[in-house]
């Protein structure tokens, strides 16, 4: 029998001043729609969708409310969908804006005709009248994508019509995460021990009270690898929360087993830092 972990073991985390409260540890998606293209150390088969319905139970079980979707995640935001069907108030959905998946192959569009078509896109594939947050999936020209097209203004549009509560960008590089944690509410970084590069960012963020959320606190699965720590999973997580910007890290399985440990040991990072800060 699988062991029980209360739903009290996240408080409500606030991303930055948008009102929205969120758990501790968010389940990425990628796995749930897409095997091509991705980075992480072994290959994987999509689960059915009765081995999904059982992850996504599991994760509602063990307090996470924030999930993380994109359209570049092959057929992640489609299944989620009916998966979510009669507990949308119980979940925070992030998904993004900007790249799309076909063939095997990434391509990009951040103009405000595909912006518009994507949300709304979104919007059906996901049944939900608004989508809580959304990101700007970079190309990596981070800063020219904020500058230069009309992507965060079709966001802000959105924003206001009540279709999403809040945006930012899932950005590549530490000027773009700037100037995204100055034009919106909340950024994603990379952020573990063995990518430190992107802390201005999250410290901007903090400054300025916005919402950080992390991808690849364990390096897409490579850290848990190294064997460079006793618990590496607990060491990177206890890494991440430790900057007091992180409102949240992304963390993607399709294992049960693996989502329960994580959220063991990000009890386990939290309470630690607790006790240091008490």
């Amino acid at each position: 029998m699988t062991k029980a972990i209360p739903a009290t073991s996240f408080a409500s985390r606030s991303l930055g001043a948008t009102g929205i409260a969120i758990s501790a540890v968010g389940l990425g998606t990628v796995k749930l729609g897409r095997n091509q293209g991705v980075k992480y150390p072994s290959g994987f088969e999509l689960p059915s969708d009765t081995e999904a319905h059982a992850l996504i139970n599991r994760a509602r079980e063990l307090g996470i409310n924030l999930i993380d979707t994109a359209p570049a995640y092959g057929t992640s935001e489609e299944r989620l969908g009916p998966l979510l069907a009669g507990q949308r108030d119980d979940w925070v959905i992030c998904s993004k804006v900007g790249e799309e998946f076909n063939a095997g192959v990434s391509h990009f569009d951040f103009s405000a005709a595909h912006t518009r078509l994507s949300i709304e896109r979104s919007l059906k594939r996901l049944n939900t009248d608004r989508i809580d947050i959304v990101l700007v999936h970079s190309d990596g020209n981070d800063v020219d994508i904020i500058e230069n097209t009309e992507v965060f203004s079709v966001l802000q549009q959105f924003k206001r019509e009540g279709k999403i509560r809040a945006f930012g960008m899932s950005t590549k590089t530490v000027a773009g995460g700037l100037l995204a944690a100055r034009e919106s509410d909340c950024v994603m970084a990379t952020y573990n021990p063995a990518h430190l590069d992107e802390q201005p960012v999250l410290d901007e963020c903090l400054r300025l009270g916005r919402g950080t959320l992390l991808k690849k606190a364990l390096a897409s699965g490579h850290l848990c690898q190294t064997g460079d720590h006793s618990n590496p999973v607990r060491a990177s997580l206890e890494f991440a929360f430790a900057h007091p910007g992180v409102s949240a890290a992304i963390i993607g399985t399709i294992n049960p087993a693996h989502l329960d440990d994580n959220v063991q040991q990000a009890r386990a990072a939290l309470a630690a830092l607790a006790g240091e800060r008490s």
